[in-house]
């Protein structure tokens, strides 16, 4: 696999679409990410974004756990 710095490539004489979802990579690879949006005709829209602004904290939220009820156990 290989990272697609801008988000999609179109290849094989536009046979094959393939698109990157995770917008800078490991938070270090500055890439952007896309997601295709396929019409019934089948054209292709390509909807590029970047990374959203970084948190105040890395990880995850500070929030405590919400525990399932106990009917989903």
């Amino acid at each position: 696999m290989a990272l697609i710095a801008q988000g999609f490539s179109v290849l094989y004489d536009d046979r094959l679409s393939t698109v990157w979802s995770a917008p800078n990579y490991c938070f270090r690879c500055g890439n952007v990410a896309s997601v295709v949006e396929v019409s019934p005709d089948g054209r292709r829209h390509f909807n590029v974004f970047e990374a959203s602004p970084d948190n105040a904290s890395n990880g995850p939220s500070d929030q405590p756990l919400v525990r399932p009820t106990e009917y989903f156990l």
